[in-house]
C-alpha cells in the first residue's frame, strides 16, 4: 500500500508533444554522459574516497549532485548508502578504465571510431540545440489555454482514498490463527474509538514505514491498494475501520480518513506540464525547419548504384 507519485496522464501530454528527436533530449545518449577514458594519476588534495591510483573528489560529487532535480538532489544527499554505492561504482570504472589505458586501449582503432562517432554526435545535438531555441516567452497564457482546453477530456485524474492500516505479518501458518485474533482484537478497539486508531497502528503495526505515520499511506487510487483491501475500502465510509482483512502477506485493519472525487486537474495543476510540453514541442519544429533548410541549400544526390553495392556487401 505504499504511496503513488500522482502525475497527469502520460497520455494527455503526448497529445501535445511528437516525441522530441534524440538530437533535442540532452542526456539522453549514455556516450554523452560519459566520463573521458584517459584516468590521470591521483591528485592532490581533499578527497571523498581513493581506490589505489584514483580518487573521487568533492568537486566531482557536486558535478553529480548538480545533474540531478533539487527534489531527488535533497533525497540523494539524505541517503548514505546510495552515494556510498554511487562512491564504489565510480571508484571500481576509473581502476578499469586506467587498466585500460595503460595497455593503450583509447588508441585502438574501433575505439577511436567510436570515439569520433560519439564525439560527432555530442557536437551535432548541441549545435543544433543552440539554433532552435524557443523564445523566453513562448508559449503565452493563450497557448496555454489553448492546449489545455483542447486536452481537457484527457486530465480526468481518479478518485483517491487515504487510507490508515494496522498491518500484522502472517507469513508462517502455524501462527496464523493467533495473527488473526490478534487483527481481530485491534480492529474491534479501533471501531469502537476510531480517533485512537493512530496510536494502534503506531504501536503494533508491523509496517514500520507506515507506522510512523499512524498508519497513515497517503492519498492513492483504488487500484494502487492491494487487491485483498480494495473491497474493505470500497465499503467504508469516511472515518470508519473495517474487519481485519487478509492478503497473502498477513492481515490489514483498515481506516478510510479521507476520500477525494474523481476530477478533472485544473490549469494551475497542469500549467508547468503543459508549458514544457509545447516547448518540447516547437523546439522539435524549430530544429526540423532547420535541418530541412540544410538540405534545400545545395542539390542534394544519392547514387543508387553505390548505395546497391553497400547493401549486397552486407548480405
Amino acid at each position: 500500500m505504499k504511496k503513488p507519485a500522482m502525475v497527469i496522464s502520460a497520455a494527455a501530454v503526448a497529445l501535445l508533444v511528437v516525441a522530441v528527436a534524440l538530437v533535442l533530449r540532452p542526456g539522453s545518449d549514455p556516450v554523452a554522459a560519459q566520463q573521458p577514458s584517459p584516468v590521470a594519476a591521483i591528485a592532490a588534495g581533499p578527497a571523498v574516497a581513493r581506490l589505489g591510483n584514483q580518487q573521487v573528489s568533492p568537486e566531482e560529487l557536486q558535478a553529480l549532485l548538480a545533474t540531478v532535480a533539487p527534489e531527488a538532489r535533497e533525497q540523494l544527499r539524505g541517503n548514505r548508502e546510495a552515494l556510498e554505492r554511487w562512491i564504489r561504482a565510480r571508484l571500481a570504472e576509473k581502476a578499469v578504465l586506467e587498466q585500460a589505458d595503460a595497455q593503450g586501449w583509447a588508441q585502438r582503432p574501433d575505439i577511436v571510431r567510436q570515439t569520433r562517432a560519439a564525439t560527432e554526435q555530442i557536437v551535432f545535438r548541441d549545435y543544433l540545440r543552440s539554433v532552435s531555441q524557443v523564445p523566453a516567452e513562448y508559449p503565452s497564457a493563450a497557448e496555454i489555454q489553448q492546449a489545455y482546453d483542447a486536452g481537457k477530456a484527457n486530465w480526468q485524474t481518479p478518485a483517491l482514498y487515504r487510507v490508515s492500516q494496522i498491518f500484522l505479518g502472517a507469513s508462517d501458518a502455524s501462527t496464523l490463527e493467533t495473527v488473526r485474533k490478534q487483527a481481530s482484537e485491534l480492529s474491534k478497539k479501533a471501531q469502537a474509538s476510531p480517533a485512537e486508531f493512530a496510536a494502534l497502528a503506531t504501536q503494533y503495526s508491523q509496517d514500520r514505514v507506515t507506522a510512523e505515520r499512524g498508519g497513515d499511506s497517503g492519498l492513492q487510487p483504488m487500484q494502487q491498494l492491494v487487491p485483498e483491501v480494495r473491497g474493505a475500502v470500497a465499503r467504508l465510509k469516511v472515518g470508519a475501520v473495517s474487519d481485519p482483512v487478509q492478503s497473502a502477506a498477513g492481515f490489514h485493519v483498515i481506516k478510510l480518513t479521507e476520500q477525494q472525487p474523481a476530477r478533472t486537474a485544473t490549469l494551475d495543476e497542469l500549467r508547468d506540464q503543459l508549458t514544457q510540453a509545447l516547448r518540447a514541442q516547437r523546439q522539435e519544429q524549430v530544429a526540423q525547419a532547420y535541418l530541412d533548410g540544410m538540405l534545400n541549400t545545395a542539390t542534394l544526390s544519392i547514387d543508387g548504384a553505390e548505395l546497391n553495392k553497400v547493401l549486397e556487401e552486407k548480405r
